[in-house]
């Protein structure tokens, strides 16, 4: 039957409306119980196996949980004990409209079969909905539609003989909707008081996020810290100009100093010491207020070591800063945090230093990421978790407490091993590792599967052409081919041929949602965490060998001067010739004896490619550098037993200029059909502040380096050569790197055209398209073209602008975390390889901080910081020249770029935070320096292995 819903609502202006609704309502909604007689069920999801034991709910019972519940305690939720709950539809549409990360997880335990936990649709249920009256607010009216449904299930339960002794508690986090539901008979608890009755259940308890008046241990004490401003009071102060709404970010090389980047300001604001921090966390939203110019500062080049007391770090800080003589000019933008506008809800790994006083609750956690702070947390399993590895989350932090309140979430595994480090660094950076569902494994296609002639539709057949793939060793995710044939007129037909995942992916099946969601394949020094299920990125979508593969391809005919006669895209069929690695391929090209048609594929691939690179660099591309190692891993142990610096050939040029070619034909293409909703990619201009270490840098050895145009920065570059220093020129590339900004994927209808240049490239519009298999922004792209080139249909989301810069947003943070991640295993692997070694290494001097020289070694691309000073005492006494910089002692002078000689091993001593450490060994500091120890001195099980 159809009821009419009448309601006032006041619009965005503050003018009022009467809103008028119909709803209908049925007779045929299922309870969901296995024992009811009543409903009729055909697959109930609530069963009578033994439940959880409560000593207040001694019998057995099904679960409601109000909204506050679910949002606030999710965690305990997901503890496996929690079953047989039923989940109301106005809970479950209050909590995706509240909070959509936990709605997923939500979602999530709705559909494991195992959890029980039913949905019951009692907006539509003609005894449980109730309409909204005059006055009321929707929040009370939701509580109210809880209630009246929970009083409909006690009393349905009853009607039958099976369900007699089964009832229904309903659970809350509010005081006042607790009372009303006790008044009406219906048997509710508060959840924290539910949850704390139950027999065997430390770590639920141990979950509980509690409010303050719960945790006022810190009551009587002064306030640490400034109040936070209302929402209401940071927007006023936001709209009238005095405050200013960012992200914030926390230093990794102190933890003490953080920035705050706003929309439209060109440089970040600078926040320094812990009050002016003002309890806000890495990732957070907050508002800050700008300084008075007269205390604006400069970043500090102060490095804090893991040891450093934060009180001495304080110190020393603002000793340094007061000690500067800064130009006014030269000072950055300085304020302070006011107020929190949105938190990152996150979970932290970390380990728990036990609390001195016996039989003690509270203890703190000492969380794996520096930057983040210690978090207290109150659990009666201390002796456990003693060195173990233990993940948590911040519930809030209060202004006479030191740290954050937070509360434990679960056990990783024992502190140091490499499984649990690896499951560390990936929980850190929020890394989707779960294995693959059922419902997305569903989507693939069964075994055997082969190529269709329905498959080969309007698709070009290159399965007669000499094709291949070059890729790192070890490669089994082969996204890309070549081709390339002369033509009869002396030009050449070159072809890119990328994995066609699309034909495999779905728009909006689970296996697209899930895929969307990782974003991207997360590449570890040991493995691989994959965007979609292996059967797709190392089988049907890899372009394997002599093997058919679908494929979607980008074709160009190329003048012997590498000049574009014309570019066509079509949907393929390929058999790719010979899977290489880049030192196969150099080989191939290398070996003049080689004269068949894969040889001359190459060499004429290679040649093209050349040009394709100078033609680039002539119009600006930059040539930058970056630190990248690979490791050599045992088979039996999985741990590293060789560490190097990455050897570049030409072929990873080649491959490189034509997958660069092929991304800027789609960019065009797809901008050309899809002007407002193209997936594209950015990377914006870095402002000139950025360029000042290189510029100080350069002028330290002589060399002027221009950074006004991309073209005047390659151009300063390419010259800054000093013979007696064949590896200058590398580090002033790894200088210029650290100074460019962050490219980003970006909806083509939200920047004007002026934004869309990529620097690094010199080119006026750009995107990704080569990649499929491991980054989801290339499906998109895919779907894109096939849809330009009438090779598919399009769908609404597709050309949606709003959700498409939704998804940019996710795709951005997943890259950028998979990058870190990444580095993360390259420093776990790197710590595992030289705990059992020491080595002696040639260095150089990357950076000149106050208190540290950072020193970077070229065998090992490794970047290390030699420790000058500890806290307010310094080991010897350097003078530090800010200007040129450098450090003296002595008559002895180290200063940016020279060569040092350091030696090279691991500091265990914080369990947490393991490192490597470096001492030097020449130049000879008498008192800092430590004699030289070459590897055949010493004992045989830490020397290292040498190639």
């Amino acid at each position: 039957m159809w009821v009419t819903d009448t309601f006032i609502k006041k619009t965005r202006r503050g003018s009022v409306r009467k809103v008028v609704r119909e709803h209908y309502l049925r007779d045929d909604i299922v309870c969901g119980s296995a024992y009811c007689t009543v409903c009729e069920n055909n697959s109930p999801k609530l069963d009578q196996k033994p439940g959880l034991k409560s000593n207040r709910c001694n019998f057995f019972h099904y679960l409601i949980f109000d909204t506050n519940v679910i949002l606030h305690q999710i965690d305990v939720l997901e503890d496996p004990s929690i079953r047989n709950v039923i989940i109301l539809q106005t809970v479950l549409a209050e909590v995706r409209h509240k909070n959509l990360p936990v709605y997923k997880r939500l979602r999530d335990l709705m559909r494991n079969e195992e959890r029980k936990f039913h949905l019951f649709i009692n907006e539509h249920h003609k005894d449980c909905y109730v309409a909204r009256e005059p006055g009321e607010s929707s929040n009370d009216r939701n509580d109210r539609a809880i209630r009246k449904a929970a009083k409909w299930y006690d009393e349905h339960l009853k009607e039958s003989e099976k369900t007699g002794k089964i009832k229904v508690v309903l659970l809350t986090n509010d005081e006042a909707n607790l009372e009303i539901a006790k008044a009406d008979g219906i048997f509710a608890l508060k959840f924290s008081n539910y949850v704390l009755s139950l027999k065997n259940h430390l770590q639920m308890a141990d979950k509980l996020v509690r409010s303050e008046e719960q945790r006022d241990y810190d009551s009587g004490k002064i306030a640490l810290f400034p109040q936070h401003l209302t929402l209401t009071e940071i927007q006023s102060g936001i709209k009238k100009g005095i405050y200013f709404q960012g992200k914030y970010r926390t230093s990794r090389e102190n933890y003490l100093e953080s920035s705050v980047f706003i929309e439209g300001r060109d440089e970040p604001i600078l926040i320094q010491g812990i009050t002016n921090q003002n309890r806000a966390i890495n990732d957070y939203t907050v508002a800050v207020e700008l300084l008075p110019k007269s205390e604006w500062s400069l970043p500090s080049d102060i490095v804090l070591d893991n040891e450093a007391d934060e009180e001495e770090s304080e110190i020393l800080i603002k000793n340094k800063q007061n000690g500067k003589k800064v130009k006014k000019v030269s000072k950055k933008p300085t304020g302070k945090v006011v107020g929190i506008i949105r938190k990152q809800f996150k979970h932290y790994c970390g380990i728990l230093q036990q609390s001195p006083v016996n039989n003690a609750n509270y203890h703190i956690v000492i969380p794996a990421d520096r930057r983040i702070p210690r978090i207290k947390i109150e659990t009666r399993q201390a002796e456990v978790l003693q060195n173990q590895r233990i993940l948590v989350a911040i519930d809030s932090w209060e202004c006479r407490s030191r740290y954050p309140w937070g509360h434990f979430i679960k056990q990783l595994g024992e502190t140091g091993t490499k499984e649990t480090e690896n499951e560390v660094l990936l929980l850190e950076h929020d890394v989707p590792h779960s294995v693959f569902s059922e419902i997305v494994e569903s989507c693939l296609p069964k075994l055997p599967w082969s190529i269709k002639k329905n498959d080969l539709v309007n698709r070009v057949d290159f399965r007669h052409v000499t094709v291949c793939s070059v890729d790192p060793p070890g490669c089994t995710d082969i996204d890309d081919a070549l081709h390339c044939k002369q033509l009869d007129n002396g030009n050449y037909e070159v072809g890119v041929h990328i994995a066609d995942v699309s034909h495999f992916i779905r728009p909006n099946t689970p296996l697209d949602v899930e895929a969307a969601h990782r974003g991207t394949t997360v590449y570890l020094v040991d493995k691989r965490i994959d965007m979609v299920p292996q059967l797709l990125s190392s089988n049907l979508c890899s372009l394997r060998p002599n093997e058919d593969r679908l494929a979607f391809s980008a074709v160009w005919e190329l003048t012997s001067s590498a000049e574009i006669v014309s570019v066509k895209f079509t949907k393929s069929v390929i058999r790719s010739n010979a899977s290489l690695t880049y030192a196969e391929a150099q080989l191939i090209i290398d070996t003049p004896s080689r004269n068949d048609e894969l040889a001359i594929t190459l060499r004429n691939l290679n040649k093209l490619a050349k040009i394709l690179k100078k033609k680039r660099l002539d119009k600006g591309a930059l040539v930058l550098a970056s630190n990248e190692i690979r490791f050599t891993i045992a088979s039996e142990t999985c741990e590293p037993i060789d560490v190097q610096s990455k050897e570049l050939r030409d072929t990873n040029s080649m491959v490189e200029e034509f997958m660069l070619l092929a991304n800027i034909s789609v960019a065009e293409k797809i901008y050309e059909f899809f002007p407002e909703c193209s997936m594209l990619r950015r990377h914006p201009i870095p402002p000139l502040g950025n360029f000042e270490p290189l510029i100080k840098a350069g002028k330290s050895q002589g060399f002027d380096i221009a950074v006004d145009s991309g073209k005047a920065l390659s151009d300063s570059l390419q010259k800054a050569i000093l013979p007696a220093s064949p590896y200058f020129n590398t580090m002033l590339l790894l200088l210029a790197t650290r100074c460019m900004t962050q490219a980003v994927y970006f909806c083509s209808g939200t920047e004007d055209e002026s934004e869309f240049c990529h620097y690094g490239l010199a080119t006026p519009i750009y995107t990704h398209f080569t990649s499929p298999i491991r980054r989801y922004a290339d499906i998109i792209v895919h779907r894109l073209l096939a849809v330009a080139i009438e090779a598919d249909s399009t769908y609404n989301d597709l050309v949606d602008v709003q959700k498409a810069q939704e998804l940019t947003i996710n795709l951005n943070y997943r890259h950028k975390m998979a990058q870190y991640a990444g580095r993360a295993s390259v420093n776990l692997n790197t710590h595992i390889f030289f705990k059992k070694r020491e080595s002696q290494e040639e260095g150089y001097v990357f950076f000149v901080k106050q208190n540290a020289l950072q020193i970077l070694i070229p065998r090992f691309g490794l970047e290390i910081p030699l420790f000058l000073m500890k806290g307010k005492k310094e080991i010897v006494p350097f003078v530090y020249n800010e200007d040129e910089p450098s450090h003296t002692i002595d008559g002895v002078k180290i200063k940016l770029f020279d060569k040092v000689v350091v030696r090279i091993s691991v500091n265990d001593s914080n369990i947490q935070h393991q490192k490597l450490e470096v001492k030097l060994v020449q130049p000879i500091i008498p008192g800092f320096s430590v004699p030289s120890l070459n590897d055949s001195q010493l004992p045989p099980s830490k020397r290292l292995k040498t190639k």
